[in-house]
């Protein structure tokens, strides 16, 4: 599976606003993909880069990074420094926040405000933070119900 050539590259020494990019940019790519070419790409796993661009996105503490990716934070990072990618489990969660974000992106019309949305207690859902939600299908399937609201002017 072709990884953005941004993801590729060492991350160190970059801005919060590279990795955001770089989160931004595999999101986008993932519309771009066919569903049989995304299990592929979860199969394999995703590069432990894009976990930390996610967590630098969206100013992830180390208790929600490690919640969200089912991982510990030193494996999380042993992958980042080894360059290897995470498992399918982890990469199956970025594909999905990744797909999620796209939409609030959409009603949003920015990054920035689909960042913020994503990142704050939500009364809608509980007063629970969106991105965190979406470490279950069911909650990711609670927050689309939410945008598609917000997009058609509905209650959520």
């Amino acid at each position: 599976m072709n990884i953005p050539a941004a993801v590729q590259l060492g991350m160190a020494n970059t801005t919060r606003q590279h990795f955001s990019d770089v989160f931004w940019d595999f999101s986008t790519h993932l519309q771009e993909l066919k569903e049989a070419e995304r299990l592929q790409q979860i199969k394999v796993g995703v590069s432990a880069q894009l976990v930390f661009a996610m967590r630098a996105t969206f100013s992830l503490s180390d208790n929600h990074l490690t919640m969200l990716m089912n991982a510990s934070l030193a494996t999380l990072k042993r992958r980042l420094h080894q360059k290897k990618m995470v498992d399918s489990v982890a990469s199956e969660r970025l594909d999905r926040i990744a797909i999620v974000c796209l939409q609030a992106k959409s009603v949003f019309e920015s990054r920035e405000a689909a960042t913020r949305w994503m990142s704050v207690p939500n009364q809608s859902l509980g007063y629970s933070i969106p991105l965190i939600l979406c470490s279950t299908g069911l909650g990711a399937a609670q927050v689309r119900r939410v945008l598609h609201a917000l997009e058609w002017g509905g209650a959520a």
